[in-house]
């Protein structure tokens, strides 16, 4: 006989069929498991406890059957997260931010730094300018103290505009503000991670080589680590380390893992955009960008060089008005070329294009990392991929599947690009 009390203590009879009624509802009990003794409890074996299930009343006005897995909570309990992993990753984390915060500090500046730069150098050039006009028009002692300070005053606008023509302020803030929000993307990742549950060694380790890949592609010293801001070619900016096979992780139960043929070939076409047009349009424009940068770079020290040499030698005589008109002449064009390459932040410019380019071929090796892989169980789940590459390309689920089909019938001009964003 079964008693039902307040204190939810309940003292179960072993039985096979138990119907009990009652004036407020009916109450059926399907009991398989052993008795529970008062002082001692005994314990299922444990593979008997994988079949066992049995109900419980909630309330005495609706009849709630409630079905339990032994054997799923012994397993969630045995295989939970490992807590030096959760400590490993809160570590990471913790340096990643510290990085965020780094990286934005210094991408403020070194924007800083092309703005005062910039002024300071104009500043210098158009007064060295002004100083050998008064020189080229005046006469007594006061000529050669006013030759004297423009010639210097130019020396120093020569030297200042190739040390700011090698870093490349511009560039570096740019660099900065993108390895600022890859960072920040990293710490959202792994906060994601810890929140879903159930990190394993192998995301601490993935976590560990995307931030030492990122402090590789963009350094925050400039001496010795600095990246090249004048290379012989453009090339993308790659800040993710290398693909590596994947372990099984599928989000669904199916034998395809979300995946199917005719979405493998929708991304094989995708990415066939992404390298004809997107990226390779980048790159093109990357190219042009560097060659302004490389001639404005070379031409406002020689400017102001060749100014300087004006300067000492203006006078009234006739080859010294030709001396003083090339002071003053040099000097302003340098400020004009200085204000073109700082003020328009060319090496912004050329290091945008170059990010844009590595963010596709970053696109295009994840489609091509999970379409090499023949497992699909190893891959990641196809659906919730379709959507990240949608998302990163500013597209909805059907533009992305109309630019494949777009693409699959291999027309040759083709103009739409596969970026939205960019």
């Amino acid at each position: 006989m079964t008693i039902l009390q307040s204190s939810s203590f309940l003292n179960f009879v072993p039985s096979t069929s138990y119907n009990y009624c009652c004036k407020r509802g009916l109450i059926r009990a399907t009991i398989n498991i052993p008795r529970i003794k008062t002082g001692k409890i005994s314990l299922p074996n444990l593979q008997s406890v994988h079949e066992q299930e049995y109900s419980t009343i909630v309330n005495n006005d609706n009849l709630v059957d409630i079905q339990l897995s032994p054997a799923t909570t012994r397993t969630h309990m045995l295989n939970g997260p490992d807590p030096l992993v959760i400590e490993k990753l809160y570590a990471i984390k913790e340096a990643v931010a510290d990085r965020v915060e780094m990286h934005r500090n210094i991408g403020e500046q070194r924007s800083q730094w092309n703005s005062m730069l910039l002024t300071s150098i104009n500043g210098i050039t158009l007064a060295a300018a002004t100083m050998v006009g008064i020189a080229a028009s005046s006469s007594g002692d006061s000529v050669l103290g006013l030759k004297m300070s423009s010639t210097l005053m130019y020396l120093a606008a020569t030297g200042m505009l190739t040390i700011i023509n090698t870093i490349q302020p511009s560039q570096l803030a740019e660099e900065q503000r993108k390895a600022t929000r890859l960072f920040q993307d990293l710490y959202n990742q792994i906060e994601t991670t810890l929140s879903i549950g159930h990190p394993s060694g192998i995301d601490v380790k993935e976590a560990m080589d995307r931030v030492l890949a990122l402090d590789k592609a963009y350094p925050l010293p400039l001496l010795g680590v600095m990246l090249e801001k004048f290379p012989s070619s453009v090339e993308p900016a790659v800040w993710w380390p290398q693909q590596r096979r994947r372990q099984t992780k599928s989000v669904n139960n199916d034998n395809w893992n979300g995946w199917n043929s005719k979405q493998e070939e929708e991304m094989r076409e995708v990415m066939g955009v992404l390298g004809r047009k997107d990226q390779e349009e980048y790159i093109r424009l990357g190219e042009k960008a560097l060659k302004l940068n490389k001639f404005l770079a070379m031409s406002g020290p020689l400017l102001t060089g060749v100014a300087a040499i004006g300067s000492a030698f203006a006078s009234h005589s006739p080859h010294g008005s030709w001396a003083a008109m090339l002071g003053i002449v040099g000097g302003a064009l340098a400020s004009v070329v200085n204000t073109v390459e700082h003020g328009g932040q060319v090496g912004m410019v050329f290091e945008m294009y170059r990010s844009n380019a590595g963010f596709f071929q970053y696109i295009k090796e994840s489609i091509e990392s999970n379409l090499r892989e023949t497992e699909t169980e190893r891959r990641e789940n196809g659906e919730l991929f379709e959507l990240k590459v949608a998302l990163k390309l500013g597209r909805s689920l059907s533009g992305l599947r109309n630019l494949a089909a777009v693409a699959s019938l291999k027309e040759e001009h083709l103009d739409e690009f596969a970026s939205k964003l960019f």
